[in-house]
């Protein structure tokens, strides 16, 4: 059963409704199984965005602090070829970025055609971190929302296929998540005092999430919300939804790239002849 929840256009999101450890009704080693073979269908689909050159593909990762960002990140580039695709990670904006409007940093880490880009974190820090620290006058975020749908629009619009991730986990699962790092040598490296004092903005995060959510999914780029405290789950949710943003152009793709097929081949049979 798909365990992802895709937000209306106009519904206003509850994120306390959604349950963050909600998993299919099939066990962990199943789901690994499966993931596999999704990873191969993702890695063909891939190909064809590449190949055809018609789209792009953009994913939006957002989450609270160890949402599973990173280990997201790490099985899609599992499964994709790297050479045509890239991550852009945003972090707090340097002096050149903020000397510009809080669109530029992002527009230009956009894909182009064939290309697949990860955003890990994304312009939504603009209505989130920002709103939640007052590091800016709601006056100058709330607007944002506008200005991102259409920044969005205009993405689709051009090609570029949008999909869109909150990775939802639970206080309980952050905790945890946060005291494993500390344990374990290979991820202490992660340690942070922020990511503790930011738990104390749980519920300010999580109502600025829910009105993010409600104010930018649209028809054309649509919010996903990741049920992300089961690991697996979560990544059998987000690659289920990239093929199925995929598949719908795969016609397409395949009848391009036979009618350049046969073109390329006429033009080889037409150099030939002219050698004899």
């Amino acid at each position: 059963m798909p365990i992802a929840i895709q937000i209306a256009p106009g519904k206003n999101v509850h994120l306390s409704k959604i349950d963050p450890s909600a998993s299919p009704d099939f066990d962990k080693e199943e789901g690994q199984a499966r993931l596999v073979k999704l990873g191969r269908r993702l890695a063909e689909l891939q190909e064809l965005l590449f190949a055809a050159g018609d789209h792009s593909l953009l994913i939006v990762l957002q989450g609270r602090d160890t949402a599973g960002k990173d280990g997201t990140i790490k099985k899609i580039l599992e499964a994709v070829n790297v050479q045509s695709t890239r991550v852009a990670s945003f972090k707090v904006p340097t002096a050149e970025e903020l000397a510009h409007d809080f669109l530029w940093r992002v527009h230009r880490q956009t894909p182009g055609l064939g290309e697949i880009v990860i955003f890990n974190r994304s312009h939504y820090e603009d209505v989130l971190v920002v709103r939640v620290h007052n590091l800016v006058p709601e006056k100058v975020w709330r607007p944002r929302y506008e200005a991102i749908r259409n920044f969005e629009e205009l993405l689709v619009q051009s090609g570029t296929i949008l999909v869109k991730f909150m990775l939802h986990i639970s206080p309980d699962e952050q905790e945890e998540r946060l005291l494993a790092r500390e344990e374990d040598p290979l991820k202490s490296w992660k340690l942070s005092v922020g990511d503790w004092k930011e738990r104390a903005h749980w519920d300010a995060y999580t109502e600025a999430y829910e009105e993010a959510l409600s104010e930018c999914s649209t028809e054309s780029a649509p919010w996903h919300v990741i049920p992300a405290n089961k690991k697996w789950a979560r990544d059998l949710a987000v690659f289920e939804i990239l093929i199925a943003a995929l598949e719908p152009y795969e016609a397409e793709w395949r009848t391009n790239l036979e009618a350049r097929g046969k073109e390329a081949k006429a033009e080889l049979v037409s150099w030939r002849e002219s050698q004899k």
